[in-house]
């Protein structure tokens, strides 16, 4: 017999048992779902087209649209023979700007990558949104400012901006000074980038083209290879950089350059090195695919 309103003591010694096991099952099934989630995100991380740029211990990761802007801005800055400064300046400001987007929308009529507005007289809503003509037009204004290159990062990026977050620019001042450490060439192999397989095929006189606007890129086209060559070491590897972040829209396959080779379909976060290259060449190779 036992008192009323309570179970028998056999009974009341399997009720947690099932409780226990239910739990358990719950927790198993919460933790299975929790992996499943976190593989695809792996698989996700992993598979996602990215650039990485890397500089000692440091690392940034851009969409290859973003890695390509930030390209281009900072070979405007080296066409312009401006010091890498400029460079980190820019980047800081269109990150802060636009996120490294060229965007067709803003607040009021702001523009572009670094969100310029034509009514402000920074030129036609087709000019800042074309990235060569809105980083020559930023760099112009920079340079406008006596002593530039003395003034602190973010207090210059204000000056030439003229912001309502007149401090938001220090927020990107570290990733900036990355990415214009390895796009600039300061940084050799600071940067590459995993994309999908190619979809169509490139057209090697479209890329010289682009280096010939964007950069007064010097070089010659023989079947799908672009030849182009840099001045110095340094600057080489500021052209192969700039090729690999524009691999995804030019369709190129391999970028050649010292003794170091990026490969599209063959661990792309790495350049890998070559046998029989030169380390101090200044010549850059790339290749488009074909049909």
């Amino acid at each position: 017999m036992t008192p009323a309103g309570q179970m028998h003591p056999a009974a009341e010694a399997r009720r947690p048992r099932w409780r226990g096991r239910a739990v358990l099952a719950g927790a198993t099934a919460v933790a299975v779902l929790a992996g499943a989630l976190g593989a695809r995100w792996l698989v996700d991380e992993f598979r996602n087209p990215a650039c990485e740029f890397t500089v000692g211990d440091q690392a940034e990761r851009r969409t290859p649209e973003q890695a390509a802007n930030a390209s281009t801005i900072s070979m405007v800055s080296l066409q312009r023979g401006l010091p890498p400064k400029a460079a980190t300046i820019a980047l800081a400001t269109a990150v802060q700007e636009s996120k490294l987007r060229n965007l067709s929308y803003g607040d009021a009529d702001s523009l572009g990558l670094f969100q310029q507005r034509p009514s402000q007289g920074w030129g036609t809503p087709e000019q800042v949104t074309d990235p060569v003509y809105a980083a020559n037009a930023f760099f112009a204004a920079l340079e406008a400012v006596p002593g530039w290159s003395e003034w602190v990062v973010t207090e210059i990026a204000q000056e030439v901006q003229r912001s309502a977050y007149p401090d938001a620019y220090a927020d990107h001042e570290a990733e900036a000074r990355v990415m214009a450490s390895a796009l600039v060439g300061q940084t050799h192999a600071g940067v590459a980038c995993r994309l999908d397989p190619v979809a169509a095929a490139g057209s090697p006189d479209d890329v010289l083209a682009k280096a010939e606007r964007t950069f007064s890129g010097q070089g010659s086209v023989d079947g799908t290879t672009v030849t182009l060559q840099g001045t110095a070491l340094d600057e080489a590897w500021a052209i192969a950089s700039w090729a690999v972040t524009h691999a995804e829209t030019e369709s190129i396959t391999s970028v050649q350059v010292a003794d170091r080779q990026w490969l599209r379909d063959q661990d792309p976060l790495t350049w890998h090195q070559v046998s029989d290259g030169d380390p101090t060449g200044t010549t850059v190779t790339i290749t488009v695919a074909n049909d």
